[in-house]
């Protein structure tokens, strides 16, 4: 089973002190399984490692690693999501009062069917509404 992985699941993982069990479970089927992210999640990603560094949760080395450790999972980027930015993921932000980030990874769930792996509140709460599965808690 693919599923969609947000940023919040993401670095979860990434953080220790943050890292659940149903996290690390989240991460071996990703492993196993793959999982499919919308365009900006590298950039999400990116920032929160580098805010972590600047507030030394992390260090540059450990951002490395983290890095590494992503870019060998089989993790696809959606190349449709800028497509659907103006339109169905604006309609589903406005509909959950959600930001169109958190919007973009609802929108790729309901456009391929898959479970949606978030750890943000709103957003579990927009999936549900919508009927997807939810994973990482």
């Amino acid at each position: 089973m693919s599923l969609i992985l947000d940023s919040s699941a993401t670095l979860a993982w990434s953080f220790p002190d943050e890292r659940t069990e149903a996290i690390v479970e989240l991460f071996l089927l990703i492993a196993n399984s793959g999982a499919i992210v919308p365009e900006l999640w590298r950039l999400e990603v990116a920032n929160v490692l580098n805010v972590g560094i600047r507030r030394s949760r992390i260090s540059k080395v450990d951002r490395q690693g983290i890095l590494f450790d992503l870019q060998s999972l089989p993790i696809e980027i959606d190349g449709e999501t800028g497509m659907y930015a103006w339109t169905k993921t604006l309609d589903l932000a406005d509909a959950h009062h959600l930001t169109v980030y958190d919007a973009s990874y609802l929108e790729l769930a309901l456009r391929l069917a898959l479970p949606l792996a978030t750890l943000d509140d709103d957003l579990r709460k927009a999936a549900g509404r919508e009927g997807l599965q939810l994973l990482g808690k």
